[in-house]
């Protein structure tokens, strides 16, 4: 007979008390806080401890000191940057949903454009604002088409491919019980795309971001890349890291939005 001591009964009940604490919701918060608090200590004790001047990387402490001065400054930019990205994302999701649709289901349009996609993504996007700000001038547009083109190609690849995967032999069944395409794309193929949707939506969300800051840096005067491009260049490099900072914080709220709604949505697969 096994004889369990009171350490081993204790070490078992703090392996299961951690493993609750794992699966409980309040570990998708408090665990990814601690980690960037704990990252925040060791940059601001590397700081301090390498002499490393503030002009090449500043502390955490000094740029949360300017945020009195400079709030209302990002804080109105980081609204023009917003919505240029979530009306480049909004345009992406629809183009990626349709396009994805029908290179999923047909054999031709992805022979015929998925080609095509392919290529036109390798191109840096970097290189296209030049000419964007030529046909539409400084400002928005530029900067919600490249938004669009950095989130589109995500959401379509992976739209096409939840559909590409579906089970032939489901679809001969329902084909047989008399379901038309239709039919068989509400009840079988959206479900199915569902969770490659909501997979490519967070990746999706945070290159629109990308795309948005990108055309900012080239061809805006408003918005968050304007304003890191104009800190750096005068050397406030405490502003431009607040700038960062609050991109990080959107991308990271896009980002649980988009987990929040897809957790409602395909439940099933939790």
């Amino acid at each position: 007979m096994t004889t369990i001591t009171p350490t081993q009964a204790k070490s078992s009940t703090d392996r299961t008390a951690w493993q609750q604490f794992l699966s409980s919701s309040a570990a998708t918060y408090v665990l990814p806080t601690g980690a960037i608090a704990l990252c925040l200590v060791l940059w601001e004790i590397a700081v301090q401890l390498f002499g490393i001047p503030e002009f090449v990387l500043p502390a955490p402490s000094s740029i949360f000191a300017i945020i009195g001065q400079w709030s209302g400054v990002v804080w109105q930019n980081s609204l023009v940057t917003l919505q240029t990205t979530l009306i480049g994302f909004a345009i992406a999701l629809v183009a990626g949903l349709l396009l994805g649709f029908l290179i999923g289901y047909s054999k031709v349009a992805y022979t015929t454009l998925y080609p095509i996609l392919v290529g036109f993504n390798t191109i840096p996007k970097v290189a296209i604002v030049p000419l964007l700000a030529i046909w539409f001038g400084i400002g928005t547009i530029p900067a919600v088409v490249t938004a669009f083109l950095l989130a589109f190609f995500t959401i379509a690849v992976n739209v096409s491919l939840g559909l590409a995967t579906v089970e032939p032999e489901m679809r001969d069944v329902l084909k047989s019980l008399g379901a038309s395409q239709f039919e068989i794309f509400q009840k079988v193929g959206f479900p199915h795309s569902l969770p490659y949707l909501f997979a490519s939506l967070k990746i999706a969300i945070s290159q629109a971001f990308i795309g948005s800051v990108i055309s900012e840096t080239v061809a805006s005067n408003k918005g968050i890349g304007y304003v890191i491009v104009s800190a750096t260049a005068t050397f406030d490099i405490d502003l431009a890291f607040l700038c960062l900072f609050a991109l990080g914080l959107m991308g990271i709220a896009l980002y649980a939005i988009c987990a929040a709604i897809e957790q409602r949505t395909v439940h099933w697969i939790r």
